[in-house]
């Protein structure tokens, strides 16, 4: 995963100053929100966990196992984030967890209050493209995702402000959990149309785009074109694609690419320069520094790395 979509480290505390091996907690309380960070030292299995409000958990180091009600168990990993719902008891088991590889996990707990005021002032103010799918923060069918830049600049935020002593500091707080909140929703949006676009043709005008621009990838794609299939303006479609799912819709065809670039990467066989034609780029310069920018190394470093002998 690339490196921009992991927050930054928060240094480990030593085993002398936990008051616990497992699950140990600093806890940073602010009007608008509650930050806290929880570390384990020891392999645990079966431990609960609830927190009595909404809360996003993000892992910073380590691995564990969640166990979620009424979901399969899955392993949780750095890079990836959880929303739980409030009240909900989380179970969690932490297989390799020891003093030399301890697991860390941010976990921001947040007021219904907050949460209420801001899924309103979206739908009053910014409503999304479908009339009859108004925003809201889903905390069970699109709970478990991979952050992104975005999200994971905002949770960053949230840390500095939590350590600051500044006057003003509960005011930004209160601007930066909206935005976390955003960003959450954004994120869901995407899992919603990006993940299941073929099960959405009918309801939302965004999965014939997604669906248009994954059959289309390595030809000419222009905006005028998606803003037709969605029965938008030019100008409209680009700021709802946008407001709706987070960036726009160019930024979504080039992210599209890059996957399809590291797909053709993985195959030794594929040269840099035949994997941009096939992957739509039509410039090898443009291709190695976007590839660069997304990925954080080279199409060569890439391909040396990941490749399996697979097409």
């Amino acid at each position: 995963m690339p490196q921009s979509h992991l927050p930054a480290p928060i240094a480990l505390s030593k085993a002398s100053q936990l008051s616990t091996l497992v699950e140990n907690r600093t806890v940073y309380s602010l009007n608008a929100f509650e930050l806290n960070v929880f570390e384990t030292h020891q392999t645990a299995h079966q431990v609960p966990l609830s927190m009595g409000h909404v809360v996003l958990t993000t892992m910073l180091q380590g691995k564990k196992v969640m166990h979620l009600a009424g979901r399969p168990a899955f392993e949780y990993l750095p890079g990836e984030s959880v929303i739980v719902g409030e009240d909900e008891t989380m179970v969690i088991d932490f297989p390799e967890a020891d003093e030399n590889n301890p697991t860390q996990c941010l976990a921001v707990a947040i007021p219904t209050d907050t949460i209420r005021q801001t899924v309103d002032l979206l739908n009053e103010k910014h409503p999304r493209a479908e009339e009859h799918m108004a925003w809201q923060l889903d905390t069970l069918d699109h709970a478990h995702f991979q952050n992104t830049p975005e999200l994971t600049g905002t949770l960053e935020r949230l840390v500095q402000l939590s350590r600051d002593s500044g006057r003003i500091k509960d005011v930004l707080a209160t601007f930066t959990i909206q935005e976390m909140l955003v960003r959450l929703m954004q994120t869901q949006a995407r899992q919603l149309i990006f993940h299941n676009y073929a099960q959405h043709l009918t309801s939302h005008r965004f999965a014939a785009v997604v669906q248009y621009i994954k059959q289309h990838l390595t030809e000419q794609i222009t905006v005028e074109k998606l803003s037709e299939l969605a029965c938008m303006s030019k100008a409209t479609f680009f700021r709802v694609f946008k407001r709706e799912l987070g960036f726009t819709p160019i930024e979504y065809i080039i992210q599209e690419r890059i996957a399809e670039a590291k797909r053709l990467l993985r195959n030794p066989l594929n040269s840099v320069a035949d994997v941009c034609f096939r992957a739509g780029f039509n410039n090898t310069a443009y291709f190695q520094k976007l590839f660069k920018q997304y990925e954080g190394m080279t199409p060569g470093l890439y391909r040396k790395q990941h490749a399996t002998g697979g097409a």
